[in-house]
């Protein structure tokens, strides 16, 4: 099929070659070819585009001498290291090397290798498989979710319980259950994550198909159906269009073989295969097929050169397994949050511990306050809530085609800065589709709603139209899986080109389709080849002159040499040089565009020349050479998915920069660019054309738009990535995997939270690489599934738009629970330190404060996971929360030149691990450093998940007044019972007796005695009091906590209905263990506790709500919430309906 239609370039009129575009050293690289750029504007992206056409065309098409060719393969040989070089042989020395048998003549003669050889080469070296990536089994996946920073916190909390215990177990027997409590706690934490991640992991492997199940060799002359898996080096293997190839062999015979490569090498379209080749870079070379990739059309024999691991998918695959994880952004401020509260945990314990010893002289009793006091600031419902709310918003997800596989992606998701994103399967369809036609001088749009030049296609039978539709229809070697049912549900097995010519025509002509060929047999065909550049059938389609039309289509520049008259005003005229100028502003305009372009012509053959019947032979040419009617001319794309415009702009409104990463043609990568607001400005050859002047002297600062060749990506500088990362508007085209992970790891260097999307294998080692790696489902290949994190089910790239809205949510939503959640330790702490220091009575004993943080602020946390958006559109309208600016670049960068250097092992050039010792005694050392000062109290820019102002409303202002609110509470329960806080604290600082138990001696106050039980029912009723203040204060502050972006009032405030169940659970809860008898002896809670003094806390829950709101005020005037600017030229109307872009057009270079 003639999928080269838009090679070629000539103006009508010239003689001589036509021309294609090869990139060689010279035009990409210099004079110098390897010399390095100093600057971006010294970077030549592509030829200039001042030629007089456009034209695309892969390097292996080049018709040049072998030598020149030869020459230009060499640079691109380094970047992209594949270890095949049996391109370079001829057949002799390959069959040599394998000792195989192959007849080039007769390929279906050939031996092949013996059933002996091909059993001992299975033997030695093994299975054609790919090794599966290693995996950790699921006993040491649960130990490192067990072993996060926040288990590790709870299981040492609940250790130091037990060393309690093992102090004073008479006074401390709570302990048993309080360290059992959240030793438990940690474990249940870990097994949801871990489950989470099982659940996914199943999920992808059913989703997993690793290799063809069957393929065709010849072995001792004999065609033979056998395993893939048992296909060796050496094998003879017979390929048919629909066959996926099992391993990378040397193509020696072939009949029109061409295999799509898209997954392999993002190139789009599919590529020819045969004996000779003329390319060094094997990606490139014409007669190797690859393992993985598709036979779309054709068929041919080969030898099998690299199997399994040793092929080019093993060796990116194995690329991809040499690739760490990148730890996410949720986890490392997390792990930071942890260390905060551990050592303020810590500190404290070891002060009061002091003050413990050096006001009582007693260690037992100092040491049980010290860890007392950590334990206090152990928040343990945390763990659990950040792991239900992140499970939470996961199966959410999964609700919208995203599959999870790792609960940190989802907020990751939220966090990125840039967006990397491959353009073939991603961002467009991977479908050629029709788009212009132009017949009988007139041009049409063929796509609903289309906003190019043309009108829409109307009437079938209109003039030129019908002749288009029936040549598509009838010239073409495209089959089908299935013709019952329409032509959208076929599977259309051929050229990519031509398939979307047939699914062009079957929508068009309806029933009529089918029965088309049948009704006009053929009786005649030449099929594409790349010496013809067209496609040619003969078929009993009859007309005024006999029964037979000739049907031809292909490269428009070859068909029009054989056209003499053109089809105009309804008739057949001849072809002048208005026509010519016409067909050139037409051609034009649709290779401006990145269209493939094909033309179509026919000829009425005459009866008295060409009878029904007559014997037509392809060698003795007895059919008409020239004097067609030349119909018109067809454009086609591969054409953006619906809703890709949307959410890119999407993304970039939302302050994320996105940027193409392709291994596609740079004028195709731009002119697909400028449809889906990727590229909304100009480049720097756009102003140059625009200005007239050259393209040296226009300034950075004059254009915005940068498309850079995958070839210079190795010469570029680190001034020159710089430059490249401030442009709004960056594509990367003809990249090769390592290009791509150079790409991801230089914008990680700058900052950036990198997202990469991709479905191919090519793509699979960024993928592991980024921060979020973002796998296609249907189009995306095994190897690129098991490296992301993410995988797009339905392969909608809007659904990514989703889930950065949900990242943010969740992150937002996340803040919201912790800031809610840390408020109650505060209100645990103080009363702990008021019991040793002034003294007082216990206010809040143990087992309440695992009611309060595993009790109903469970309940009411976990709401969050419900909670809307504060507006329809807020959090898309704010920047990431660490966007990445020149000084954050230049802080990042100094903070690194701050770190002590990396050891690197010189046999592997990797870092050399430390032991665990010294990670251990560099941990312990840092405090006392300079660095670890500097690094800790260095102001950075954007949001974190726990920064000072949430500690400082925490511990500090909503912390404080909870505190007062409870102590008050306690006290005012107590003097309703008599005993005043003087009393309070003098009955608490007795050193000769012990009050407030049951047991304790009478105690008499102004003429009143209490006894023990007295004493410890007051006690109680207060502590119930305490118990119901915070929980009432925390019902005001987890609606407060609602509001970031607004006031806390209005109806956004009560949109969660889900809230109004956690906190009545709480409710439900607090009144249980007060009001049934039985449990007051366990939780020390009190049924005769009277509701009336919870008034009290319920006007400090006005305060503090009326604080939060003078608070948020003052911090809007000094710290105003900062939007994304908007950017103007982006399209948001639906691509389902349009396919509209800017208005400038490019011009595509000859």
């Amino acid at each position: 099929m003639p999928d080269e239609g838009i090679h070629e370039s000539k103006p009508l009129g010239g003689g001589g070659l036509p021309r294609t575009i090869t990139f060689t050293a010279d035009e990409t690289s210099g004079a110098g070819g390897n010399q390095r750029t100093p600057h971006l504007r010294n970077l030549r992206t592509f030829p200039s585009r001042e030629a007089p056409r456009a034209v695309l065309s892969s390097p292996e098409k080049s018709e040049k001498t072998n030598v020149e060719t030869l020459s230009e393969g060499t640079a691109d040989d380094k970047a992209k290291n594949v270890d095949i070089t049996e391109h370079l042989l001829s057949l002799t020395e390959v069959c040599d090397k394998f000792s195989v048998q192959a007849n080039a003549d007769h390929p279906q003669d050939s031996f092949g290798l013996s059933s002996s050889q091909a059993a001992d080469l299975l033997a030695r070296h093994g299975p054609n498989t790919l090794t599966p990536p290693k995996k950790k089994s699921s006993w040491r996946k649960f130990l490192a979710c067990l072993t996060s920073l926040f288990n590790l916190m709870l299981i040492a909390a609940g250790i130091l319980e037990y060393i309690l215990l093992g102090i004073d177990f008479e006074n401390n027997k709570a302990n048993i259950y309080m360290g059992a409590i959240l030793i438990v706690v940690a474990f249940i934490n870990a097994a949801v994550e871990w489950w989470q991640q099982r659940k996914s992991e199943n999920t992808l492997a059913a989703l997993l198909k690793m290799i063809p199940a069957k393929t065709h060799v010849i072995r001792e002359r004999k065609l033979e159906s056998i395993q893939s898996a048992d296909v060796v080096a050496g094998d003879v293997l017979f390929l048919r269009m629909g066959d996926k190839i099992p391993a990378d062999c040397y193509v020696f015979s072939s009949s029109d073989l061409k295999v799509d490569n898209s997954s392999l090498t993002g190139e789009s379209e599919p590529q020819e295969r045969g004996a000779g080749n003329t390319m060094r870079n094997p990606l490139e070379a014409t007669n190797l097929a690859f393992n993985g990739t598709l036979a779309v059309s054709g068929e041919a024999y080969a030898i099998v050169v690299r199997t399994g691991d040793s092929t080019v998918l093993g060796q990116i695959a194995g690329l991809t397994a040499g690739e760490e994880k990148a730890q996410s952004p949720l986890n490392h401020e997390i792990s930071i949050f942890v260390r905060i509260i551990a050592s303020v945990a810590i500190f404290t314990a070891a002060v009061f511990f002091i003050a413990g010893m050096a006001l009582y002289k007693d260690f037992p009793f100092a040491i049980n306050f010290a860890i007392g006091t950590f334990v206090a600031w152990v928040p343990e419902g945390l763990p659990a809530t950040v792991t239900m709310l992140l499970t939470i918003a996961a199966k959410r997800m999964a609700a919208e085609n995203v599959l999870v596989k790792d609960l940190q992606g989802v907020e990751t998701l939220g966090a990125i800065t840039l967006l990397a994103t491959d353009k073939t399967g991603t961002l467009t369809r991977n479908q050629m589709t029709v788009c212009n036609v132009w017949t009988n001088g007139i041009m049409y749009a063929a796509t609903r709603g289309h906003n190019d030049m043309g009108e829409p296609i109307s009437d079938v039978t209109a003039m030129g139209i019908r002749e288009v539709l029936y040549t598509s229809a009838l010239c073409r070697s495209v089959k089908f899986d299935r013709t019952d049912v329409s032509m959208d549900k076929r599977q259309l097995l051929g050229d990519a080109t031509e398939s979307g010519l047939v699914r062009f025509a079957g929508m068009r002509l309806g029933d009529e389709f089918d029965e088309l060929l049948p009704r006009h047999a053929k009786v005649f065909e030449i099929p594409f080849n790349s010496a013809n550049k067209w496609m040619l059938s003969i078929h009993r389609l009859p007309h005024a002159s006999g029964a037979l039309t000739l049907l031809i289509k292909g490269a428009p520049e070859r068909v029009l040499r054989l056209c003499s008259t053109i089809l105009s005003g309804g008739a057949a005229v001849p072809l002048t040089d208005i026509q010519r100028a016409q067909y050139d502003e037409t051609y034009e305009y649709m290779a401006s565009q990145g269209h493939r372009v094909l033309a179509f012509a026919q000829l009425q053959l005459d009866a008295s020349e060409y009878p029904d019947g007559y014997a037509f032979d392809r060698k003795k040419e007895n059919y008409p050479v020239g004097g067609y009617t030349f119909v018109g001319l067809t454009s086609l794309e591969d054409p953006p998915k619906h809703g890709v415009r949307e959410a890119i702009g999407r993304c970039r409104s939302a302050g994320i920069q996105v940027m193409m990463v392709t291994g596609d043609h740079p004028l195709t990568a731009e002119a697909i660019g400028r449809k889906i607001n990727l590229v909304l400005g100009e480049t720097r050859e756009g102003v140059a054309k625009r200005t007239g002047r050259p393209v040296e002297d226009i300034g950075e600062d004059e254009f915005d738009a940068v498309v850079i060749h995958g070839e210079r990506i190795a010469d570029m500088t680190d001034d020159d990535w710089d430059m490249v990362f401030r442009k709004p508007e960056v594509i990367f085209a003809r990249t090769s995997p390592k290009n791509k992970l150079e790409i991801v790891a230089r914008a990680q260097s700058l900052g950036h939270i990198c997202g990469v999307t991709g479905d191919g294998v090519n793509d699979s080692p960024a993928l592991k690489k980024a921060d979020l790696g973002i796998a296609m489902n249907e189009s995306g290949s095994d190897v690129s599934k098991e490296a992301a994190s993410m995988i797009i089910l339905d392969d909608n790239f809007a659904s990514i738009v989703k889930g950065i809205e949900e990242g943010r949510l969740i992150f937002a939503n996340l803040k919201k629970s912790i800031r809610y959640t840390l408020t109650h330790s505060t209100p645990e702490v103080i009363p702990q330190i008021l019991y040793i220091i002034v003294p007082l009575p216990p206010m809040i004993t143990s087992i309440m404060i695992l009611v309060i943080d595993l009790g109903f602020e469970i309940f009411a946390a976990l709401t969050y996971a419900w909670e809307p958006p504060e507006s329809a559109n807020g959090l898309m309208k704010l920047p990431p929360r660490k966007p990445v600016t020149m000084r954050s670049i230049a802080q990042l960068r100094a903070r690194n030149a701050r770190q002590p250097q990396v050891s690197i092992d010189p046999a592997t050039g990797k870092p050399i691990q430390e032991s665990l010792v010294a990670r251990i005694l560099r941990t312990l050392r840092a405090p006392f450093t300079k660095v670890w000062w500097q690094d800790l109290t260095e102001k950075t820019e954007g949001e974190i998940l726990v920064d000072g102002d949430l500690l400082s409303w925490s511990y500090l202002e909503a912390g404080l007044i909870s505190t007062i609110s409870l102590v008050i509470v306690f006290f005012v329960i107590l003097n309703h019972h008599g005993i005043s806080p003087k009393q309070a604290r003098l009955m608490a600082k007795a050193t000769d007796e012990d009050y407030f138990n049951k047991d304790s001696p009478d105690y008499t106050y102004n003429g009143r005695l209490f006894t023990g039980e007295d004493q410890f029912y007051a006690l109680n009723e207060a502590r119930t009091g305490v118990i119901f203040s915070i929980y009432i204060l925390q019902v005001f502050n987890l609606f407060i906590c609602k509001a970031r972006l607004r006031l806390p009032f209005g109806k956004f405030m009560f949109r969660n209905v889900r809230t109004f169940y956690g906190f009545s659970a709480g409710l439900l809860l607090l009144v249980f263990i007060t009001y049934i008898p039985p449990l007051n002896s366990v939780f020390n809670s009190s049924y005769k506790s009277i509701p009336l003094y919870w008034l009290i806390a319920v006007g400090f829950g006005f305060l503090l709500l009326a604080y939060a709101t003078a608070r948020m005020l003052v911090l809007r005037k000094s710290k105003p919430i900062r939007w994304n600017p908007t950017i103007d030229g982006l399209h948001m109307h639906p691509t389902v309906w349009s396919t509209r872009h800017t208005t400038r057009s490019i011009e595509v270079a000859a």
